[in-house]
């Protein structure tokens, strides 16, 4: 059955989003409102999806006060109560999920969420948290279109483009975990990127050809830069991500923490210290506070901020806190200071002994984290014609302009003009917004900014022939990926098969050429003497499938998927298929 709507789905570090477009017709893509758990008894429909997973207690909550329109039973709370009940029981708290699916310090498929889990409380995965999240949004969306179930809809998950291929095929698998059928991975820059497009008729007269985008991603838990090259081929504006930067644990949780704090220190020079379990709900409450005092149409210049006492009594016990305006913006410089080009980020120290958890980033710089960025390599530094945010901390003008004032002050400095702003963006939903309209605009239902592989792409073959002391058998080269060949789509090669050695470690060996823009896929060339690059090995164990045989007779298909990545799929004379895979964008 064809899919009635394309679906964008922003699986946030802090907060997550859906929005559709409709395939029927040239529809707006709209942001779904998603009904959660906000307070005890009490389900409401909110435009995010906060990424927060609570674990309760067996008899931690009356009957019934949890359930959602689709659960009547319970269990596992996700979204806004999750969030606001984790802020006071911090031990059954599970919160970014996201950032730990891409730490590979850990085994991502074990149970060991939340870190700091009370005695008693059952552990998840961060594969499993995130088809929490996951799963939530299509129970969501199937309440809402019972004619439309999510599972036979297209669906665009969205990863960072930080993410490497481990993190990104755990997040596919969570997105099955969770009931998905049809999922295509995207990378968030250029979702961001689609967003705005989507929104600008007129794209041909702000970017062109020789442009260069830097996009600019703070979200709650994470910052990420990207570097999009737009060029032009055959009258088509070509979209290349040309760098991409670290996944960095720095976001607008740090700013809250350092908001938190300022206010206890403010408390303590009055003689009243709060406790851990009370900082951390002033750092949930500074959040909320920061968020009304830097709203572009907010006239406050204060905001009370309130957290319970130690005492008996629920309101003779309450403290009571101020948080003002130039706080916000004295905290928010020392994460935007003004530093030179050449002020790279701070290195960590190295300590023998510490707590198990996130490689948070050891400087909480941004401006400097951007500096290094922009200088990777040794070309100096890059000089982006234009700027795209994205990500809630940027809702606040005082950050955008401090960003821009920042690097503007670089670029002109190397005599470049100044950066320019791609402005009309959604930065709260820019990412599923434009994930849904990517999805709509490959069948035909929007613009497409089409890019191909820079490059041609072979796998060693090696020719079967007697044996010869010293000498080892002559590799040909098949032609897998053609220069050019554009992401999201697959070339199948039926014509030649091949002997695969499955049940045992193997070594696959792959090559590339930009300058052999011609070689057809399923081409097998004999003697490619220098005239190919060899990339770095795969060593993988390919594991039998059906009958242990060590060799299976089969032929190739080559698929290049949205985020960038060749897969190249073995396929038996019988459907069964392995997978390998590299990147082919790598930076």
């Amino acid at each position: 059955m064809p899919s009635s709507y394309s679906i964008g789905i922003d699986l946030g570090t802090t907060n997550s989003a859906l929005a559709s477009r409709a395939l029927a017709d040239e529809g707006v893509v709209t942001i779904a409102a998603i009904p959660q758990i906000v307070n005890l008894n009490e389900v409401a429909a909110e435009p995010l999806l906060p990424s927060f997973l609570y674990i309760p207690g067996e008899k931690e909550f009356p009957a019934g006060a949890t359930a959602l329109p689709w659960d009547s039973t319970g269990g596992n709370i996700v979204g806004r109560f999750a969030q606001r009940r984790g802020a006071e029981v911090a031990r059954r708290l599970v919160s970014s999920a996201k950032s730990w699916l891409s730490y590979t310090a850990i085994d991502r498929k074990a149970a060991s969420l939340p870190v700091n889990a009370a005695d008693g409380v059952t552990r998840v995965s961060p594969v499993d948290a995130s088809a929490a999240y996951l799963r939530h949004l299509r129970l969501a969306w199937d309440h809402e279109h019972p004619e439309a179930p999510l599972a036979e809809q297209e669906v665009l998950v969205t990863v960072p483009a930080s993410f490497d291929a481990v993190a990104r095929e755990l997040t596919e698998q969570a997105a099955q975990a969770a009931g998905y059928r049809h999922v295509t991975m995207l990378e968030e820059p250029q979702a961001a990127f689609y967003a705005w497009l989507e929104r600008h008729d007129d794209w041909r007269e702000r970017i062109g050809k020789g442009d260069l985008v830097l996009v600019v991603d703070i979200g709650g838990g994470t910052t990420d830069f990207t570097l999009i090259s737009v060029s032009e081929h055959e009258g088509q504006l070509q979209l290349d991500r040309v760098a991409v930067g670290d996944h960095i644990l720095l976001g607008g949780d740090n700013i809250d923490l350092a908001l938190a704090h300022t206010v206890a220190a403010e408390l303590a020079s009055r003689g009243t210290k709060i406790d851990s379990a009370q900082l951390q709900a002033l750092w949930n409450n500074c959040r909320l506070a920061k968020e009304k005092l830097l709203d572009p149409v907010s006239p406050v210049d204060q905001v009370p901020v309130t957290i319970l006492g130690k005492g008996s009594s629920l309101i003779g016990g309450t403290i009571k806190a101020t948080l003002r305006r130039e706080q916000v913006e004295a905290v928010l410089e020392g994460f935007l200071p003004q530093v030179a080009s050449t002020e790279m980020p701070l290195k960590p120290r190295v300590t023998g002994l510490q707590e198990v958890g996130l490689p948070y980033a050891a400087d909480a710089a941004i401006t400097r984290h951007l500096a290094g960025f922009l200088r990777q390599g040794d070309a100096g530094l890059g000089h982006p014609t234009h700027i795209l945010f994205n990500g809630g901390v940027l809702h606040a003008p005082f950050v955008r302009e401090r960003l821009l004032s920042v690097l503007n002050g670089w670029v002109e400095a190397e005599g470049c003009p100044p950066v320019q702003v791609l402005s009309g963006e959604d930065l709260m939903h820019a990412v599923a917004r434009g994930a849904a309209y990517y999805g709509a605009a490959r069948h035909g239902k929007g613009v497409r900014i089409r890019g191909g592989i820079p490059r041609s792409y072979y796998v060693g073959i090696e020719t079967a022939m007697p044996a010869v002391p010293g000498i080892r058998a002559p590799l040909k080269a098949f032609v897998v990926a053609q220069f050019g060949m554009e992401e999201g789509t697959s070339v199948q090669m039926p014509n030649r098969e091949f002997a695969l050695t499955v049940g045992q470690t193997a070594e696959f060996r792959f090559f590339c050429s930009a300058s052999r823009k011609h070689d057809a896929p399923g081409t097998l060339i004999d003697d490619f003497g220098d005239e190919l690059q060899e990339l770095s090995p795969v060593s993988i164990r390919l594991e039998p499938q059906g009958d242990a045989s060590s060799l299976e007779t089969v032929s190739l298909e080559t698929v290049i998927t949205e985020t960038g990545m060749l897969q190249l799929w073995c396929v038996a004379r019988d459907g069964r298929r392995w997978k390998l895979e590299f990147n082919v964008r790598e930076k």
